[in-house]
């Protein structure tokens, strides 16, 4: 049988062969290309002289062969798992990890570093800017991994990376179990008043595609679930919330405190062995918060506001649930029903009337396609031709202004037992002119899927979510770099949500709602009054959405930067959040310790704070953008190719500012979140 994972694709954009791909492949690839890689390098080791090109540049195209069969397999663990396919990451990511370490831990190779870093400084060496900061960067890296600890030090950091793999492949493989597991399931739809007839076929549906009968509501990553917001039954939307809350917890089949302290045991190891006081000083050391000392000091400023909010937004909550339930006190599980009544009474929204203007497939190519054409110049063309991962992943060709091919974009956009939950964005192929490569990018939601024959609808915040991710394919498709080590998305972890969250703003923008907004049924477009109604109610409960992040980017600080793991998490955490002033018992925290996967398989580990911190710098971009005219072709030209198109290839912090044409500033982001 020819395996397609053991030579480069022939197919357009080198998109991998999924026709011929099969479970039993992966493995033998990954040998492979591990074998030709140590090839590669041995290569580099073995060559005399020392130059850029013989040491930087081959660093750079050796691997070429992992690297693919790597995006191939980590993107179908994450988006149509099974028993075979996690067996095969509990191998491949320790054996990974200690094939990495190995380059990166190499003595003659880091020192063959250093010498170009000397005839750098003697000015013996002369690199363009983009060359030069890769230097840099790998220089970095390789310290940051470790290259200039002793050997004994060394050997440790592998074996702490090694055990890290593995538990983290583990907690992921739980987490998604008990997910799965902890779903509710109904006999009859006696209890699930309030919701409309498509939420109720696609329940069904879930219930269907797990072998159950009834209905079935599927738990999503985070605390809580959009279908609270409608639920009537108060003792369904609580059990909902509390099996939410509950995944991965001690007692459950699929346990995952235990993988949680190890986590955190070996992480402040590591740390200690760089000289780190703990992890997230050694994390926040390569990312442009620089410090945890920053971070606290911008969430301490935002975190007396927000409660402050919340607490007010939860008095007018309470009210509306004691006309409903005399002398009932409001909880978790009240908030999202009784917000939208406040929403409905204040700004006359009511999100689930939306929801019949948001029909899937109109929203990705009539909206968020559309916006990416009047702002790039891009034209997406389906590819019915192409064969993807998965039947239900659409493939389009993305070309630019002048009809040249740009890339590939793949969505796969619905729920399933087999896929991680949440929203991302994840590359097949990185642009990379060094290489010859154009991208090939893949955004993955989990919308549930209509019942047979029905249109998929969707949430506002669904909606949201979609544009989010779409700008982070963005990041990736209009990626122009030499280098695959600077291409698209691979800049700081505290800097990659900022592109995504800016392209948000189109999503009501009135040339663009106005496009794709349209009943599916009728054909009515959705009146432009919306926009103002839904811009009156931007800052609406804030306090809620702020303090609910809040609260877990707060909890990832906390337990990455303890001297020692806390024996009972669940009082840390209450601590810690405590400590800020955000104990406040009506708003949930966005993710507990036991299935908090950013943190302990997602690699955001002291990193979950990026998301705010990224949105100081987008909601200055938005206000740029609207200063300037907007959804124009000169201002998308303008932020491709002074952000996007550039990667990682500059200091991130310095192409904001060349951009913005000034630093950033953090009144917008106040603004929008009422919290000035």
């Amino acid at each position: 049988m020819t395996n397609p994972l053991l030579s480069k694709s022939t197919l357009e954009f080198e998109l991998p062969d999924f026709q011929s791909l099969k479970d039993e492949h992966y493995m033998p690839a990954f040998e492979h290309a591990v074998t030709e890689h140590n090839r590669e390098i041995s290569s580099i080791l073995n060559t005399l002289d020392v130059s850029f090109d013989n040491t930087i540049v081959a660093l750079e195209k050796a691997g070429d062969l992992l690297n693919s069969m790597l995006m191939v397999f980590y993107n179908r663990s994450a988006s149509d798992t099974n028993d075979q396919i996690q067996n095969l990451e509990a191998e491949i990511g320790p054996r990974l990890a200690a094939h990495t370490d190995s380059i990166t831990l190499n003595p003659d190779l880091f020192a063959r570093l250093q010498i170009l870093e000397g005839m750098r400084d003697k000015g013996h060496l002369e690199l363009d800017q983009q060359s030069d900061w890769l230097l840099t960067k790998y220089l970095k890296d390789f310290r940051f991994a470790g290259a200039d600890l002793e050997e004994e030090e060394r050997t440790r950091v592998s074996q702490i990376n090694e055990r890290l793999s593995s538990l983290e492949a583990e907690f992921d493989k739980r987490l998604l179990a008990d997910t799965n597991d902890l779903a509710v399931n109904l006999e009859s739809e006696e209890q699930l008043g309030g919701l409309s007839k498509a939420e109720l076929a696609s329940l069904k549906q879930a219930a269907s595609d797990r072998n159950q009968t009834g209905y079935t509501i599927p738990l999503l990553n985070y605390s809580g679930h959009p279908l609270l917001a409608n639920l009537e039954d108060r003792p369904l939307r609580q059990e909902l919330m509390q099996r939410a809350l509950s995944r991965g917890s001690r007692g459950n089949a699929n346990d995952t405190s235990g993988l949680v302290r190890e986590l955190l045991d070996l992480r402040r190891e590591k740390a200690a062995l760089f000289g780190y006081e703990d992890f997230a000083q050694y994390v926040t050391s390569q990312q442009t918060a620089q410090t945890p000392k920053r971070i606290h000091e911008v969430l301490r400023g935002i975190a007396p506001a927000a409660r402050r909010n919340a607490e007010t937004e939860a008095a007018t909550l309470q009210m509306l649930l004691q006309d409903e339930i005399p002398n009932a006190h409001l909880e978790p599980w009240d908030w999202d029903r009784f917000t939208e009544q406040v929403r409905e009474n204040r700004f006359s929204i009511d999100t689930s009337v939306l929801k019949p203007y948001f029909e899937l497939w109109r929203v990705l190519e009539d909206g968020v396609f559309f916006a990416a054409g009047k702002l790039y110049g891009l034209e997406f063309q389906r590819r019915e031709d192409l064969h993807a991962y998965h039947a239900e992943a659409r493939i389009y060709q993305v070309n630019n202004e002048d009809g040249s091919a740009c890339g590939l974009y793949i969505f796969d956009p619905y729920a399933r037992t087999s896929k991680r939950g949440g929203a991302w964005m994840n590359n097949l192929v990185d642009q990379s002119t060094l290489l010859e490569k154009m991208p090939v990018v893949v955004n993955n939601m989990n919308i549930p899927k209509p019942a047979a024959g029905d249109a998929a609808l969707m949430t506002f915040d669904e909606v949201s979510t979609l544009f989010h991710e779409f700008g982070h394919a963005l990041h990736g498709l209009l990626s122009k770099v030499r280098y695959p080590r600077f291409s698209g998305t691979n800049v700081e972890r505290d800097f990659v949500e900022f592109p995504s969250q800016v392209n948000e703003m189109w999503m009501l923008w009135p040339e663009v709602l106005e496009n794709y907004a349209v009943h599916f049924e009728t054909g009515e477009k959705l009146s432009l009054e919306w926009v103002d109604k839904l811009s009156a109610a931007e800052g609406f409960n804030q306090g809620f959405e702020t303090t609910h992040y809040l609260q877990a980017a707060i909890l990832d600080l906390a337990l990455h930067q303890a001297q020692e793991t806390p024996e009972d998490i669940e009082a840390f955490e209450a601590k810690a959040i405590k400590e800020y002033g955000l104990d406040f018992k009506a708003v949930p925290t966005r993710y507990r310790p036991n299935y908090f996967a950013h943190i302990f398989a997602g690699g955001y580990a002291a990193g979950y704070y990026g998301y705010i911190w990224s949105e100081i710098l987008d909601a200055d971009t938005v206000e740029w953008f609207k200063e300037h005219g907007g959804l124009t072709r000169e201002n998308g030209k303008r932020f491709s190719e002074y952000l996007l198109s550039r990667g990682g290839s500059k200091d991130s912090m310095e192409l904001v500012a060349e951009f913005l044409g000034r630093s950033p500033k953090i009144g917008p982001l106040l603004s929008r979140r009422g919290l000035n």
